[in-house]
């Protein structure tokens, strides 16, 4: 039996329903219900009634349930960034930095201006993201690969100039030896939307360092990562390799307290299959790592908006951006900063209202 857990029925004020509630994956979020998916069909449990239903599973079946079970409502461990430690109780903001001259968005805007790059990236964690994601590669479908040696000279002179102002920074790249000169100039953390898989050298990489590592998932790791998307359910096919590809980095010796999740919003994916997705990205905190959502911007909005040019976007961003945040998504990466920190604090707000109301 294929079995996966989706929490859902969430609680605002679980203090008022004692014991009919779990906390998920150490969030602000409670749940009282599970979706119990398995062969192909789908029911509701109830949260107390899980322990039970799991015990009437038998091999490993049940040793995969009570894994599932234990990482939704296990708290994930912090993350350490250089100097500043991320509690993941609550959601960060990841603001995206592009050193590129073609990415789908704001491609050329820093492509020649380390100083001015920088300055950017600052003021996006003046403005309260918790880190700044640097890529001297743009990914959109169509874009042309870029050389190593280019791509360090984008993102190392930035990279520089915001861990020397005390930044928390990410690098954005598949290849090794840009994660190598990226980490020497001071970055914190390696995103990979490749999972490790483009560059053969980029698993040992990210092994040598001790930052954490997102992995992503794409329907290809060649030069293309939007090739060859094909799915019978895109939010199950895309959990499962997720899974594997968790289980094969930590089996290569990369503790799993180190890695971060991302489903790939966007890459290789049609719109129903990022609505499918977003619409059960509660299932994803079933594989015990912290959940990153890329949403901003990306071209299913335009999609559902009557074709809005990518700067014509913000609505959709934020709207995606806090439906992930109300599954539990602990990292969001956008380019507008300003309004999308401003959204989760006022859900925050709201949430700290509703857990500290009287019973």
């Amino acid at each position: 039996m294929t079995l996966h857990l989706r929490p859902t029925a969430f609680i605002d004020s679980p203090q008022r329903h004692d014991g009919a509630a779990e906390r998920l994956a150490g969030t602000m979020l409670w749940f009282g219900q599970v979706e119990w998916i398995a062969d192909g069909g789908r029911r509701l449990v109830a949260t107390p009634d899980m322990p039970g239903e799991i015990a009437r599973l038998m091999g490993e079946t049940r040793i995969r349930a009570e894994r599932t079970w234990r990482n939704l409502t296990t708290p994930r461990a912090p993350l350490t960034l250089g100097e500043r430690v991320l509690r993941l109780d609550q959601p960060h903001v990841m603001g995206i930095l592009n050193i590129t001259p073609d990415s789908f968005s704001d491609g050329g805007r820093f492509a020649d201006d380390p100083a001015g790059a920088a300055e950017a990236g600052v003021a996006m964690a003046r403005a309260g993201a918790s880190l700044i994601d640097v890529g001297g590669e743009s990914t959109r479908p169509g874009a042309a690969s870029v050389w190593e040696g280019d791509e360090i000279a984008r993102v190392q002179p930035v990279i520089e100039r915001l861990a020397r102002s005390g930044t928390p920074v990410s690098v954005d790249t598949r290849k090794a030896a840009v994660m190598e000169a990226a980490l020497a100039a001071g970055a914190h953390m390696i995103n990979d939307i490749s999972a490790l898989l483009h560059d053969p050298r980029a698993l040992e990489a990210a092994k040598a360092s001790d930052v954490p590592i997102c992995i992503m998932h794409a329907p290809s790791q060649g030069s293309d990562p939007h090739e060859g998307g094909a799915y019978e359910d895109a939010a199950l096919d895309v959990y499962d390799w997720l899974e594997r590809r968790v289980d094969a980095v930590t089996a290569a010796g990369i503790d799993r307290a180190r890695l971060i999740v991302d489903p790939g919003l966007g890459f290789g994916k049609s719109v129903a299959d990022n609505a499918a997705i977003l619409n059960n990205l509660t299932l994803y905190h079933g594989l015990g790592c912290p959940l990153l959502i890329g949403a901003s911007r990306k071209r299913m909005i335009g999609a559902l908006s009557n074709e809005a040019p990518a700067d014509a976007r913000l609505g959709g961003s934020l709207f995606l951006a806090m439906k992930a945040v109300e599954a539990g998504a602990q990292f969001l990466r956008v380019h507008d900063v300003p309004e999308t920190v401003q959204a989760v604090r006022v859900w925050r707000g709201l949430r700290d209202a509703a857990l500290t109301a009287r019973a």
